[in-house]
């Protein structure tokens, strides 16, 4: 009877020690966490995730990506679909999680055809946050980026600024994309409730390309010749729209024709917008969405931030990462320096 309460003190002590070293482990990762000096190892890596991964848009994200890196001492890397395919980009995401990264930051290209994947990863124990582009139906710990219903109410108002508050307007959007949509949402509200003289003749499919885009343009334009603005909301329909404007005789050297409020920094619309041609683009907080979906996923990495850690800061389930209007006043700060 001796001998088993010698054991039971034993296994009594293991356990109280074992419970005054994770405390002390969490407590130095919290001190860590407060103090900025939590690092990583070079061998850890993070993957990004787009589509159409060739285009300047990303540029920005990737780069406060990789300054978070250099920040926290890991490695990251670059992927995405070649082309706006959402089958393309599940094949992508299916090969990231197989090399069983440390964690996934993606901009899904559709809102519902890439949860079973997102998902997958998340059930594998690979943190995933999603950013600019959301997937809401997912296990996605967290999103990142533009609230696009705001932004869509910016735009109403300041293409109402632009028109002076009456006529016919038209939306060139990407419909299946779910950041598009409540930017397209967010406009229309706003205009059917804050200006009734303002009337919104034609929303069209851009496909986020520009040929289609200017395509759908000439489609509004000769079907509403009086048509006094259109909102495009992404970069290459913002180009598209212009191209197609100008070619009707409108544009920035002939001081006619619709006036366009597009979306995004990437040189060919800050040089439209520099131009005249494009009056008014949004600028998203890009570099924020990269940097701070890093910043998320090591967290949720080392165990910080997320329910299994109460002790420690959460990390939002939502993110805002701003947006600002940028006119031909202000467009000189916004290119890349």
């Amino acid at each position: 009877m001796k001998k088993i309460w010698i054991v039971y003190l034993l296994l009594i002590a293991c356990f109280a020690l074992y419970v005054l070293d994770f405390r002390a482990q969490q407590s130095r990762m919290n001190e860590q966490w407060r103090t900025g000096g939590l690092r990583g190892e070079i061998g850890e890596k993070y993957v990004m995730v787009t589509f159409q991964m060739g285009i300047d848009y990303w540029k920005s994200g990737l780069k406060g990506f990789e300054d978070a890196a250099q920040a926290l001492n890991v490695s990251v890397e670059y992927r995405g679909s070649t082309q706006r395919d959402v089958h393309e980009q599940i094949t992508v995401l299916e090969q990231v999680i197989a090399k069983k990264p440390a964690g996934i930051a993606i901009s899904a290209i559709h809102p519902s055809l890439l949860t079973a994947t997102i998902n997958k990863a998340v059930d594998a124990g690979i943190p995933v946050v999603l950013f600019d582009s959301d997937a809401p139906g997912s296990k996605a710990y967290s999103f990142l980026g533009t609230d696009n219903y705001a932004a869509g109410v910016e735009a109403a108002r300041k293409m109402a600024e632009l028109t002076g508050g009456q006529g016919e307007v038209a939306v060139v959007t990407t419909p299946n994309q779910q950041n598009h949509q409540e930017r397209t949402n967010g406009f229309a509200d706003t205009i059917a409730a804050e200006f009734p003289r303002i009337r919104i003749v034609d929303v069209k499919n851009g496909k986020g390309d520009q040929l289609a885009s200017r395509q759908a343009a000439e489609e509004i334009l000769r079907a509403h010749p009086g048509v006094g603005g259109i909102f495009a909301t992404e970069a290459n329909g913002g180009i598209g729209v212009a191209e197609a404007v100008r070619a009707a005789g409108g544009g920035s050297n002939a001081g006619s024709g619709p006036r366009i409020i597009s979306f995004d920094t990437d040189k060919g619309t800050l040089d439209l917008v520099k131009s005249g041609d494009i009056a008014a683009t949004m600028a998203q907080g890009t570099w924020n969405m990269g940097y701070w979906s890093l910043q998320f996923l090591f967290s949720l990495k080392h165990g910080l931030g997320g329910s299994s850690n109460p002790g420690a800061p959460r990390i939002p389930k939502q993110a805002d990462t701003g947006i600002t209007v940028v006119t031909q006043q202000n467009v000189d700060d916004y290119y890349a320096k």
